[in-house]
């Protein structure tokens, strides 16, 4: 999703347009996390970008899109740019840390 989403409207309240925006959003994660992972790998990551405008725009938190609509809100933007992409990863294993003291105590 690479989108340039207006925060105003002629006939909706600047509340009600943030919340479809919102859900908007959300729903578009939701729809990418329940496709079908390619062979091998384990979970969907979500690389996003956000700013006033594609030029601007700068690498966030996928939690952090609903903090930084807010902000684009409360500084009167009339538009902000949301770029979400969907990858494929795989889980790193973990390392096994055995320590010599915790096996001579059980």
């Amino acid at each position: 999703m690479k989108k340039t989403i207006a925060l105003t409207h002629p006939k909706l309240q600047p509340a009600r347009l943030v919340d479809s925006i919102k859900y908007d959003i959300k729903k578009y994660l939701n729809r990418e996390r329940r496709k079908t992972l390619p062979a091998g790998m384990d979970y969907w990551t979500f690389d996003c970008r956000f700013g006033a405008s594609v030029d601007v725009a700068e690498k966030i938190f996928t939690s952090e899109i609903n903090k930084h609509i807010d902000a684009a809100v409360a500084q009167e933007l009339e538009s902000f740019y949301v770029e979400i992409l969907a990858r494929a990863c795989k889980h790193k294993p973990r390392e096994l840390s055995f320590d010599i003291d915790e096996a001579d105590e059980g």
